[in-house]
């Protein structure tokens, strides 16, 4: 099975947005704040997973010349994939380089009590949490600090995937996989806007152009597994690939929920899937979410089929 994962952030409700938040910013571009992205350390010793991220700020392009000053983890946005076990004791560490604004770590994929493993790591500082990570599945990591809209918005989230102890009941059957994480983005750190305003542009692994500039590949007769996950922040994803039907997909990639003969996958905000289909014949086909608003907004990529042997 040839594997090709693109890798290109327990909730807070609260809205009221804390003085050690930055407000949305019109400093001139001098001024603005530009980190080297800083990659994760990941490492296992046995059944122990030891990983190590950066909360940082970076620009990136959302769009062609369209520059953003990112909140992120690793500098990228989406973060980092982060790819573990059923039953690995995860050991994180989060080091804060933000000069300005606490950040913290909220993984879906763990129990944790929040208030003792989601905790704010200050500016400058780095703290380290430890959690099994017991449930399979696709699961959304992002920060928790308060308000958690604002810390979304700007980019810290990410996907990690727990890999099923037995793995998927389709494994020996997959030829590739890839990694698709919808999100928003707003008025860049406007947080009215993010609270009620619509989104920009919606996007695929962070932009809304790279995945259509740059195709994901396939051959004829291909079965291919996308990891997907909506990050929101605020809007629901209606996953589709235009070309073919997604005949089993595991919600939030749990493989006790399987579904088959799917033509579209309802993802809430924080919601994942394995989804798997096959392509038969060459050609190019759009993934894309079918609330179209969004796809005109760039929530949309290729895949490109090329004949087998070629």
């Amino acid at each position: 099975m040839l594997v090709i994962l693109l890798i290109i952030g327990g909730c807070d409700w609260s809205v009221g947005q804390p003085a050690e938040s930055r407000l949305p910013s019109g400093k001139p571009e001098v001024q603005r704040l530009n980190q080297p992205p800083v990659p994760p350390v990941i490492r296992r010793k046995g059944r122990e997973v030891f990983i190590e991220m950066t909360a940082q700020i970076t620009q990136i392009e959302i769009s062609k010349g369209v520059p953003y000053e990112a909140w992120t983890f690793g500098g990228t946005v989406p973060g980092p994939l982060i790819r573990v076990k059923e039953g690995d004791q995860l050991h994180f560490t989060l080091n804060n380089i933000d000069p300005e604004t606490p950040h913290s770590m909220d993984f879906h994929a763990v129990h944790a009590a929040p208030n003792h493993k989601f905790t704010d790591v200050m500016p400058g500082d780095r703290m380290t949490f430890s959690y099994p990570a017991n449930s399979p599945g696709v699961f959304m990591y992002h920060c928790g600090t308060k308000p958690v809209l604002m810390h979304l918005a700007n980019g810290m989230y990410g996907m990690i995937i727990v890999e099923p102890k037995d793995g998927y009941p389709t494994d020996q059957q997959v030829d590739r996989e890839y990694m698709i994480v919808q999100s928003e983005w707003y008025k860049e750190n406007d947080y009215q806007d993010f609270l009620n305003g619509r989104p920009r542009y919606v996007v695929f692994n962070g932009d809304n152009f790279t995945l259509t500039d740059h195709p994901l590949t396939a051959r004829t007769g291909d079965r291919v597994r996308l990891y997907v996950l909506n990050a929101g922040p605020n809007e629901v994803s209606s996953f589709h690939v235009v070309g073919t039907l997604m005949d089993t997909v595991y919600l939030d990639g749990n493989p006790l929920n399987v579904l088959h003969g799917m033509q579209t996958v309802l993802l809430p905000a924080s919601g994942g899937a394995v989804v798997e289909f096959q392509l038969t014949e060459a050609g190019d086909y759009t993934m894309l979410s079918h609330q179209f608003n969004q796809a005109s907004k760039g929530a949309a990529g290729l895949i490109r089929v090329i004949p087998d042997g070629k």
